[in-house]
């Protein structure tokens, strides 16, 4: 059956904390409050136009999304809370678009986070069944278990049946990893921003081969936010249309069969993923190969080896052939630009947070804003977020007017944007000011202060 035209749907706004270390030092509702006043500052409205909230997160109690988004109003809009694994953040995306898309929203608001626990992620439930226990079942019949976290152990033996099919070395794992932390110091909310050789990729401590440490993604908190908003809503705002970028197609799949197939690179979701890409890119009416920008799901550099394959950016089992000839990174042989954020490996990865902040990263080179790491001729950007158990989501950005985004300097976007400075190349907090500019007004100034007091209050007593 063929896929049902959509209406437009545009991402007005966006806004990201800093991706930082889980010492637990910033709650959950200050990373969330953060990333939405940012949003809706970029988005140049107040929360009084939002007619429906999407709150993303995995760790936390029910209804989360409710207490960070009263701190922008008590407006009684609909507000529903999205887990879906790693890509909980796209999935909160896709509601936001499908409810505008279908008529029941004009401007929704997609919060995500994470307030994360050091070290490896782990279940919170162990007197119930992991939902992701047939895919340990099933790594284990096929190349049975390690000492290793699981997740790099599943992920990296997706690693080693690339290397087996294909021909792939360690060192094409490596060289990925190398690349995204080097372009991670031209992003200012970066986890880290350290350039490591290959030799020091390589010879960091193994974890499960072909990963060693420098190839894994870290734990993080964070928060990030977007401002999605309807053809009608951006035609009734007219001044507002020069900062909206386009969804030109997007796509969340889940498993298929094949996840049972005994391949290690079936077991991390290719079928779902080539599924979703298929869909998405086919909406917008391009292929991979048509995107000069692309943020994708490199938890660990085996799983970006092996979606470079199957979002189509390479020839099927030629990923690592197109990573050694430079087409993934700046220079005279890039093909795409892949994670110019530095991706999660050296970005970080805050679960709720992450597929949102993959949005922001590509909305600001749209737009021409991301002037330290641009990429010539950005015309169409793309996007793969993907969470075990499963469900991957995939979505094609692109410009209303169809063009290529002229890059700007930062002083110039700093007279267009609404905070005075460019967001794209510098990581700042906000003020009480900005935050009173777009928190909602329909109830008086002091009703609305008095609620925030209280809440404060409420949680100090805690």
């Amino acid at each position: 059956m063929a896929p049902k035209s959509k209406a437009p749907v545009y991402v007005l706004g966006v806004g990201m904390t800093k991706f930082i270390k889980p010492r637990g030092k910033v709650d959950y509702t200050e990373l969330g409050y953060e990333a939405g006043i940012k949003a809706l500052l970029d988005a140049g409205i107040t929360y009084d136009d939002v007619d429906n909230g999407v709150a993303c997160f995995c760790y936390g109690d029910s209804t989360s999304g409710q207490r960070v988004f009263y701190q922008f109003g008590m407006t009684q809009i609909p507000i529903v809370n999205v887990n879906n694994n790693c890509s909980t953040g796209s999935t909160g995306l896709y509601m936001g678009r499908t409810l505008i898309a279908s008529g029941a929203s004009d401007c929704a608001l997609v919060v995500g986070w994470e307030k994360m626990m050091p070290g490896s992620l782990g279940s919170h439930w162990n007197d119930r069944e992991n939902p992701i226990g047939t895919t340990y079942v099933m790594m284990a019949q096929t190349r049975g278990l390690s000492k290793a976290p699981g997740a790099p152990q599943i992920f990296g033996n997706a690693g080693r049946e690339y290397m087996e099919k294909y021909g792939a070395r360690k060192e094409d794992f490596a060289e990925i990893a190398r690349i995204n932390h080097a372009h991670s110091v031209n992003n200012p909310y970066s986890q880290f921003q350290d350039v490591y050789t290959l030799e020091q990729i390589m010879q960091s401590p193994a974890v499960h081969e072909p990963l060693t440490k420098l190839q894994c993604c870290p734990t993080s908190d964070g928060g990030a936010a977007a401002v999605l908003v309807s053809q009608s809503f951006l035609d009734a705002h007219p001044h507002l249309k020069d900062r909206a970028i386009l969804i030109a197609g997007q796509a969340l799949t889940t498993d298929a069969p094949s996840l049972f197939s005994k391949s290690s690179i079936d077991l991390v979701g290719r079928e779902m993923t080539q599924r979703a890409a298929e869909i998405a890119l086919g909406e917008a009416g391009i292929t991979a190969r048509d995107c000069q920008v692309c943020e994708l799901h490199d938890c660990f550099s085996a799983n970006e080896m092996c979606l470079i394959d199957a979002l189509g950016l390479s020839e099927p089992g030629k990923a690592h052939e197109f990573v050694r000839s430079g087409a993934i990174t700046y220079g005279p042989n890039t093909k795409v630009v892949v994670n110019p954020s530095g991706g999660l490996i050296s970005k970080g990865h805050p679960l709720g947070a992450t597929g949102i902040a993959q949005c922001a990263e590509l909305v600001w080179h749209l737009r021409g804003w991301a002037n330290n790491r641009a990429v010539k001729g950005t015309k169409y950007a793309l996007q793969h977020n993907l969470g075990l158990g499963g469900a991957a989501v995939v979505t094609v950005y692109k410009r209303p007017d169809g063009q290529e985004a002229s890059v700007l300097g930062s002083e110039e976007v700093g007279r267009v944007s609404w905070v005075g400075y460019n967001p794209a190349v510098e990581a700042r907090g906000f003020t009480e000011e900005q935050a009173d500019k777009v928190r909602s007004k329909r109830r008086s100034e002091f009703a609305l202060t008095k609620t925030l007091q209280l809440m404060k209050q409420a949680q100090a007593k805690v």
